[in-house]
């Protein structure tokens, strides 16, 4: 009989200035990217230079992130409801000022479409764990050529955060980049996106109505259905 084929999930917490903040459920790999991605998400860090430390907890999975407590302070003043989200992780989704604000100007766009299509070629081929077990989510970041990060994680949120706290960890630049997803685009991935300043997100699935109007406010390109012979281009000036 084959092994039966099962994908780790495991619990990581983070305390932020010794305050218990999040704990995820999460695949045990590229942890400090994890915290890192999940910090500048939530509004803890802008750049890494903004996180004074990040020690790791041993023998238990956990991190302890020292951060300027004027950023703590505005986190805490902010005028937002944590949401638990379709992305199956929590959200801070402005809820009122989503669904009224006007679109905002494009950032950027997403490549040609056969360049899009190569690109989510080269994600699935990185792909091991997907290979291995066909139960996981997984995220890039790209100038429109190249990818420069990858990761994969059970849950497509935590994938998105190791993507993005990757970049902080190596000083690229995040405006105007592209995030490739494998799952769909829900509000919490759009919100991630649009505080990171990306220009477009796409996604071989569908956005969420909720990621649209998110997208269109802070002025990122969505696109559903990327590898498909039609795909789904959601304009913010559209």
């Amino acid at each position: 009989m084959a092994a039966l084929a099962l994908v780790d999930e495991v619990a990581v917490w983070l305390e932020v200035n010794g305050k218990p903040a999040v704990t995820w459920m999460c695949t045990p790999s590229q942890l400090e990217e994890l915290a890192v991605g999940w910090l500048h998400g939530e509004g803890y860090v802008a750049t890494i230079d903004d996180l004074r430390s990040l020690r790791p907890c041993a023998p238990d999975l956990g991190f302890w992130a020292e951060v300027n407590e004027d950023l703590v302070q505005a986190v805490e003043a902010e005028d937002r409801q944590q949401v638990l989200a379709s992305g199956c992780g929590a959200v801070p989704v402005f809820l009122a000022d989503t669904h009224t604000a006007p679109r905002g100007s494009r950032r950027g766009s997403p490549p040609a479409l056969g360049a899009l299509r190569g690109l989510f070629k080269e994600v699935f081929a990185r792909g091991k764990l997907y290979k291995d077990t066909g139960g996981i989510h997984a995220a890039a970041l790209t100038d429109g050529a190249t990818l420069h990060h990858h990761a994969e994680d059970i849950g497509r949120h935590n994938a998105v955060d190791k993507v993005l706290g990757g970049a902080l960890l190596a000083r690229r630049d995040l405006a105007g980049h592209g995030l490739l997803v494998t799952g769909r685009i829900s509000a919490e991935l759009a919100f991630k996106g649009a505080r990171a300043g990306l220009a477009w997100i796409a996604t071989p699935s569908v956005p969420s109505t909720l990621a649209q109007k998110i997208a269109r406010r802070s002025g990122m390109v969505l696109v559903g259905r990327a590898v498909s012979g039609q795909p789904h281009m959601h304009d913010p000036e559209h």
